[in-house]
């Protein structure tokens, strides 16, 4: 099992702030708006640096999209800001029909995602926000795993054209991927080739992925992990690949069973590839108030669930 040392840990919205703050200073058309949480989208610093390109539209979600939608009339490429479960369920039919519809090229960026959001509980906590936003028309869907990732995601959006939904979280989480990477959407990410097992894990769960090689590797298991940061669209080359190769899958994400990841790769494989598959995902539950240690160990989005998974689908191949 390879190995993945980092130094530091830290939050996927800083790895946001920071990105869109380099944004400001190299794209001009590059603009930002925000429903009343500067401070937790870590958007300070573009603010400070580009005021006459920020937006404070206040707690009017609704009014965020429409606004943003406009701005790239005009030539702007706008970048929302505000938790996952407000740049989602509250404003979807402003995005459907706004935004999707027509193809506006809009960055839809989106904190405080899972259940990792941690003590603000069920009603903060959306884990539908991916099946939401990948079952719209046009829609791209990424969810990064650490600070780097995030920053490189980030600045890679603004040169797609077209709507992009972006999920990050509040928790530090270790930094582990490449400072220098280059982002490429629709991408998957190969951490570790194996031959025993696939794991396909997204956002938080990829550290969790590569812990749980390590466990695994201790029992003589033998996991090829892939960073999924990109759910659509889905790298289905990379996917079918692996999957041919070690003959069974475990999928990993903090989102719902259903329309998440997994749904997404099940899909594939049913049409392409049918083999058995796991997922590890929150199933059929909202979440609830806690640490975000606490509830990833109560919902099963953990390394142990993640192994578990992995000799329960093992034993299903054939």
């Amino acid at each position: 099992m390879k190995d993945f040392p980092y130094t530091e840990k830290k939050d996927t919205r800083s790895g946001f702030g920071a990105g869109l703050h380099e944004l400001g200073q190299t794209n001009p058309n590059v603009v930002a708006l925000c429903a009343d949480l500067i401070g937790s989208l870590k958007m300070d610093a573009f603010v400070k640096d580009f005021p006459e390109r920020f937006f404070q539209v206040g707690i009017a979600e609704a009014n965020m999209m429409g606004l943003a939608a406009g701005l790239t009339i005009g030539g702007k490429i706008p970048f929302t800001g505000t938790f996952a479960n407000f740049s989602t369920g509250r404003v979807y039919d402003q995005i459907r029909q706004s935004i999707a519809y027509s193809g506006k090229n809009v960055k839809i960026c989106a904190s405080h995602a899972g259940v990792t959001l941690g003590e603000d509980g069920a009603t903060h906590q959306i884990l539908e926000d991916i099946g939401l936003m990948k079952m719209l028309p046009h829609m791209t869907v990424i969810n990064p795993c650490d600070y780097n990732q995030t920053k490189a995601a980030t600045i890679a959006i603004a040169d797609y054209e077209g709507p992009v939904y972006l999920r990050f979280g509040r928790p530090v989480v270790p930094v582990f991927t490449p400072a220098d990477q280059k982002f490429e959407i629709g991408k998957a990410v190969m951490l570790n080739e194996g031959t025993d097992v696939s794991i396909f894990a997204t956002g938080h769960l990829v550290w969790k992925a590569i812990l749980a090689g390590k466990l695994l590797a201790e029992k003589g298991i033998n996991a090829e992990i892939i960073n999924i940061h990109t759910i659509k669209p889905l790298d289905a080359e990379a996917v079918l690949t692996s999957a041919r190769k070690t003959r069974c899958v475990v999928t990993a994400e903090e989102h719902q069973m259903n329309g998440g990841l997994g749904d997404s790769i099940a899909q594939l494989l049913a049409r392409e590839e049918p083999l058995p598959l796991e997922m590890v995902a929150v199933n059929d539950s909202f979440g609830e108030s806690g640490t975000p240690e606490q509830l990833m160990e109560k919902y099963g989005l953990n390394e142990q669930a993640i192994v578990a998974a992995v000799e329960k689908v093992m034993a299903r191949r054939k």
